[in-house]
């Protein structure tokens, strides 16, 4: 009980100092489990706030990605339209094959997906020619896609993919297509050259492979700015392009946008080739949701594919995350320092002016440790209450920055609030030592004599 009482009166005789203590570590323990809150959570809220700027993978067939790869001519993945290429595709993926994406393991991460057939085609000719010059223009990049295509999966669940959630960024004046109907939207620079707005009806024009001429109108629901080359092409239903083409069942892109975990060692090694991993570096890799395990995943469900992830968005995912977590992890230590010192300058304080009172527990029998014990329990307990406060404002700091910064709260996870205890245990055991060791060097006899 006395050992109690004491602390208890130390709390009411030096109250301000006490409380500074509590305010230090507090603030400290806000500030740590702020960050580290959003440290431990931002890999997730970083990947969805950049999946809104289009995909991260693409699956193409394997002749043409050896073609990319021999000849750097693969383009930038979410402007598949740009016009940079006249050729139509030789080779080709199964459209029915598509949905199959949503069947490998980390289906869940893959939050949306559109199918892509890219050909070129005349429009508005004043005849039926094989003859372009009387076009209005020639070669325009054509899109065939998916725009908000309800697929129903073998499993009873039932997903939307499209276009509709890959081009976010894009400003529409108007309204997105219907899939499977002859509708489309127009590029803004494409609309201006053929002078057409929104609900005009245009004719596209396609010479196939057989040599005949196809003839197919397209009513514009919208035209829109993707802010680069992509203005200059037409995105219409795929199945409509299919025809146009005569190209059944036939796509030659498949853009994926997925959740996934930044590259680190052991998924640039599994980039370059997976069989050189061991048995367990396999079977993290594959289990892990990383660019290239997702690829690899998709490349064993879609016959006669190559998925390669898209190196830009994947570097600057990597670099932004560790930009940011180191920034983050800065912060809290500092924090922690700065409590360190405070609670440190604090404590010399209250021995300082408590010397008589130490002095006269030892001149009648505590011993060294004893009064240690005691100073080191007044602090820990105003230490906690401060840590307990803390954590409850750094949780509630936690979501105002990710409510503020990623639009969605932050997911605190329990090993926060245990880490930075014991950090926070660490921090005011090593600020307290000095302050101890003045207590050994402690004198009675000339404390009590005023020496």
């Amino acid at each position: 009980m006395f050992f109690f009482r004491m602390i208890f009166r130390s709390f009411s005789r030096q109250f301000k100092r006490r409380l500074l203590i509590a305010v230090t570590v507090c603030l400290s323990a806000t500030v740590s489990v702020a960050m580290l809150g959003v440290v431990f959570d931002v890999g997730d809220k970083l990947n969805a706030e950049l999946s809104t700027y289009g995909s991260n993978i693409t699956v193409q067939p394997k002749a043409d990605a050896v073609v990319n790869d021999l000849y750097n001519t693969g383009g930038d993945a979410n402007s598949n339209a740009s016009g940079t290429s006249k050729s139509d595709p030789t080779t080709f993926l199964k459209e029915s094959d598509a949905p199959k994406i949503k069947t490998i393991f980390w289906a869940f991460n893959i939050t949306n997906f559109a199918p892509e057939l890219n050909i070129h085609a005349d429009v508005n000719c004043a005849s039926e020619s094989v003859d372009s010059s009387s076009c209005k223009a020639s070669g325009v990049p054509i899109v065939g896609t998916w725009f908000a295509k309800t697929l129903h999966m073998d499993s009873g669940e039932s997903t939307v993919a499209g276009m509709n959630g890959m081009r976010s960024w894009w400003k529409l004046d108007g309204s997105w297509p219907k899939d499977d109907s002859a509708q489309g939207l127009i590029g803004t620079t494409l609309a201006s050259k053929l002078g057409v707005t929104k609900g005009d009806t245009v004719t596209l024009y396609k010479t196939t492979a057989d040599g005949s001429r196809n003839k197919q109108r397209i009513t514009i629901t919208g035209i829109y700015d993707s802010g680069d080359s992509d203005n200059n092409a037409m995105y219409i239903p795929s199945s409509t392009a299919q025809v146009l083409a005569n190209l059944p069942d036939s796509i030659d892109k498949i853009e994926v946008k997925a959740l996934t975990t930044p590259d680190n060692d052991l998924a640039r090694k599994a980039s370059k080739n997976p069989n050189a991993l061991t048995q367990d570096e396999w079977e993290t890799w594959y289990c892990t949701a990383y660019p290239s395990s997702i690829a690899y995943q998709i490349e064993e469900v879609i016959p006669g594919s190559v998925a390669k992830q898209v190196r830009q968005v994947a570097a600057l995912q990597g670099d932004v995350l560790q930009k940011t977590q180191a920034v983050m992890v800065l912060m809290t230590v500092l924090s922690l320092v700065a409590a360190a010192i405070a609670v440190a300058n604090l404590m010399a304080a209250s021995i300082g002016e408590r010397g008589s009172e130490l002095a006269l527990l030892k001149a009648i029998g505590a011993t060294d440790g004893a009064v240690s014990r005691l100073m080191l329990a007044e602090t820990a307990v105003i230490s906690l209450v401060g840590a307990i406060v803390g954590a409850l404002l750094g949780s509630g700091v936690a979501q105002i920055v990710g409510h503020v910064v990623f639009g969605s709260g932050i997911t605190m996870r329990p090993m926060v609030f245990v880490l930075v205890f014991v950090l926070l245990t660490l921090t005011v055991l090593i600020a307290s030592f000095s302050s101890i060791r003045s207590i050994l060097g402690l004198k009675p006899a000339e404390v009590l004599h005023g020496r």
